[in-house]
């Protein structure tokens, strides 16, 4: 397997599970009303928030898991079945509805966590990590983090280009990923299991 294919299988599922087009909407929600240099610095917080989180989770998850007494396939099949509930309930039941008053949106929470790094990233920065190694995990996660941070610098812009309309379909395209990946997690996990 050639570097750049590597690359594109650990960039790929976090990108789908950190879902930065499908949460625009919602960020834009939470942000509204407020400053334009107040909106810059809730970006730079919530982005330095989903890395720190991000590489704690990393470094820490697999002596978590010792100290549990889990396996790594007992956390993916866990994690593959959140993700799929999650994907099912963004699926069927999401909405667009945010909260109203802008002075309590703040970068680290809801921005940061879970908005841009919640259970699905963190479930598949795992996978990710058990499948490729930290160096391609890393990447992944940089690279994805400099995108949400693109993405939300620029969020009025793209979502005059997607429209609303778009950015829901692209939403419900990514879940529908989504709960792939997790099906995929738990397939790997029994297969595994049962060897």
């Amino acid at each position: 397997m050639s570097p750049f294919e590597t690359f594109l299988l650990a960039f790929i599922p976090l990108f789908v599970a950190m879902d930065v087009l499908g949460t625009l909407p919602l960020f834009l929600g939470l942000t509204e009303g407020i400053t334009e240099k107040r909106r810059k610095r809730l970006i730079i917080e919530a982005t330095l928030t989903a890395l720190l989180i991000s590489i704690v989770f990393l470094a820490t998850g697999k002596l978590l898991f010792a100290f549990l007494g889990i396996t790594e396939n007992d956390f993916r099949i866990a994690g593959g079945l959140v993700l799929l509930v999650l994907a099912i309930n963004d699926l069927l039941f999401s909405s667009d509805t945010a909260r109203k008053n802008p002075e309590s949106a703040v970068g680290v929470v809801p921005i940061g966590i879970p908005l841009i790094m919640g259970p699905a990233a963190l479930t598949t920065i795992l996978m990710i990590v058990d499948s490729y190694g930290y160096l391609w995990t890393i990447t992944s996660i940089s690279l994805n983090l400099i995108i949400v941070w693109i993405v939300f610098w620029y969020a009025d812009q793209v979502l005059k280009i997607m429209g609303k309309a778009g950015s829901r379909a692209i939403a419900k395209v990514a879940s529908l990923f989504l709960a792939a990946i997790a099906v995929m997690m738990i397939r790997v996990g029994i297969t595994e299991i049962l060897k």
